[in-house]
């Protein structure tokens, strides 16, 4: 059974991206969803604190009809606007300036997809993005592949935490290229590491955060299982359990067995 001070020290344990604190370190998104209802009791289960939303999904120019910003208790989440489906840098920075003109975010959750089958994202367009957005004032949250130089150089552009795929977007298949991960676990130290893409089941989760990733993003594995709400709630468990076992520090793995009660000092 956890202690008093084990518990403390696990609540206390936050996200911080650009000086922002999270309690929860599992990012969620709002589509896919059968239903808005379904996704807010998600939202619940899963005690994320921020979502994103796709820009292009809010309605924006008459908010008098149903938006799913309606299911969003924006006192409770922090919404990250989400300029999905943008294939140029300027396409993503007008997305980007007008989720912050009508008032969602200065943040972003940047996106410049390079091709439509893989949705793998255009990493040249991509930090070309980040700088100008980053100089004008948002706080950029880059979607990137696994590539060790285009985090760099995301982070050299001014990025607020950098986010690389496990796996293709909404493909469920957990982390592909761990040897990548892990060594960007080594270099990227100045801001936070997030997981984004690819996660199908909260074991991907969990080990996502067993190699240090700071948070998990995801959208997919909750919204197409077939019971999302118990999913979100997983979710959650395999973040938080992933985070501790990052924080305890796993034993030394070996070939040979070691007995769990060792035989020194017994009378035979």
């Amino acid at each position: 059974m956890a202690t008093t001070a084990q518990t403390t020290a696990a609540s206390s344990d936050t996200l911080i991206i650009a000086g922002r604190e999270f309690r929860s370190r599992l990012l969620i998104g709002t589509g896919k969803y059968q239903t808005f209802q379904e996704m807010a009791r998600c939202l619940e289960a899963s005690g994320s604190d921020m979502v994103t939303v796709a820009v292009r999904r809010v309605n924006i120019s008459d908010r008098s009809q149903e938006s799913l910003l309606d299911y969003i208790d924006t006192k409770k989440y922090f919404i990250l606007p989400n300029p999905a489906g943008c294939y140029t840098a300027d396409e993503a920075r007008r997305t980007a300036r007008l989720a912050r003109e009508v008032g969602l975010s200065n943040w972003v959750k940047l996106e410049v997809i390079g091709d439509e089958a893989t949705l793998f994202p255009d990493n040249f367009q991509l930090v070309e993005a980040t700088r100008i957005l980053a100089k004008e004032g948002f706080v950029v949250l880059p979607y990137t592949n696994d590539d060790l130089i285009s985090a760099l150089r995301l982070v050299d552009a001014g990025a607020a935490a950098v986010m690389p795929l496990g796996a293709p977007i909404g493909s469920g298949m957990g982390i592909q290229n761990i040897a990548n991960f892990r060594i960007l676990r080594e270099r990227i130290t100045t801001v936070p590491l997030i997981l984004d893409a690819g996660v199908g089941t909260a074991s991907d989760a969990a080990l996502a955060m067993e190699l240090g990733a700071e948070a998990v993003l995801m959208n997919t594995g909750i919204a197409l299982a077939k019971d999302p709400e118990k999913m979100a709630l997983a979710m959650r468990h395999g973040v938080e359990a992933g985070r501790l076992a990052y924080l305890a520090g796993r034993m030394p793995r070996k070939l040979y067995a070691t007995a769990s009660s060792p035989l020194d000092g017994i009378v035979r």
